[in-house]
C-alpha cells in the first residue's frame, strides 16, 4: 500500500461490494461521487440525468463487482467506464426517444410502411456485414466490435484485450479499412 495518506484502494474496495459489503460502496461513493457526477455531466450535459446517470452505475457497480478482474485494469479505471457506459446509455436512450403530435404520428407510420419494403434489403445489408466482420482477424474484429458496439475508447479496448494502444489504433483503422473494402 503506498504511503500517501490519500490513497483509496478500490480494487480492495470493489472486492468488499462482491462480498456484499455494502460499506464498501459506501466509501467508493465519498470517495469519487462528485468527480464521478462531472464524468457524466460531461456526456449527458444535464445535471438530473447526470444524477441518474451516477446513481445506476452504482447500482450496477454493486451488482457486478464480483465480475471486477484486478488483472486486467485498476478499479478506478473500472468505476470510471462503468459510469461512463451508462451515460452513454443514456444519451443513447435519449436519442431514441420521439415526441410526436398526430400529424407527425401519421408522418411516421407512412415512413413505416415504406421501411417495410426496405427490411429485405437492411437484412442482406447486415448480413454482408456479418460476413465481412468473420473475414478480420480476431484482433481488428474485437477492437471493431468493443468500439463501435460497446462504445469503447482505443484506452478503454487497449485494457479489454490487454494489447498495446498502438496495436488497437492499428487494429482499429485496419479494420474500418477492410470492412469498407468487404461492404463497398
Amino acid at each position: 500500500m503506498p504511503a500517501d495518506s490519500n490513497y483509496f484502494d478500490y480494487d480492495a474496495a470493489l472486492h468488499a461490494c462482491s462480498l456484499g459489503d455494502q460499506h464498501a460502496l459506501q466509501r467508493i461513493y465519498m470517495q469519487d461521487s462528485k468527480r464521478l457526477l462531472g464524468v457524466a455531466l460531461r456526456i449527458v450535459r444535464q445535471r438530473h440525468l447526470a444524477e441518474d446517470v451516477v446513481h445506476d452505475a452504482f447500482v450496477s457497480i454493486w451488482n457486478k463487482a464480483a465480475s471486477f478482474d484486478a488483472t486486467r485494469g485498476e478499479g478506478r479505471g473500472w468505476i470510471y467506464s462503468v459510469v461512463r457506459h451508462q451515460a452513454l446509455n443514456t444519451v443513447r436512450d435519449r436519442d431514441r426517444e420521439v415526441y410526436a403530435d398526430e400529424d407527425a404520428f401519421d408522418n411516421m407510420q407512412q415512413q413505416n410502411e415504406e421501411l417495410i419494403v426496405d427490411q429485405f434489403e437492411l437484412s442482406a445489408s447486415l448480413g454482408q456485414l456479418q460476413d465481412c466482420l468473420s473475414h478480420l482477424d480476431s484482433a481488428k474484429r474485437n477492437s471493431i466490435l468493443c468500439a463501435y458496439v460497446d462504445g469503447c475508447s482505443h484506452i478503454e479496448i487497449a485494457q479489454r484485450l490487454n494489447a498495446p494502444l498502438g496495436s488497437v489504433k492499428a487494429w482499429v483503422k485496419r479494420g474500418l479499412a477492410t470492412l469498407r473494402k468487404c461492404m463497398g
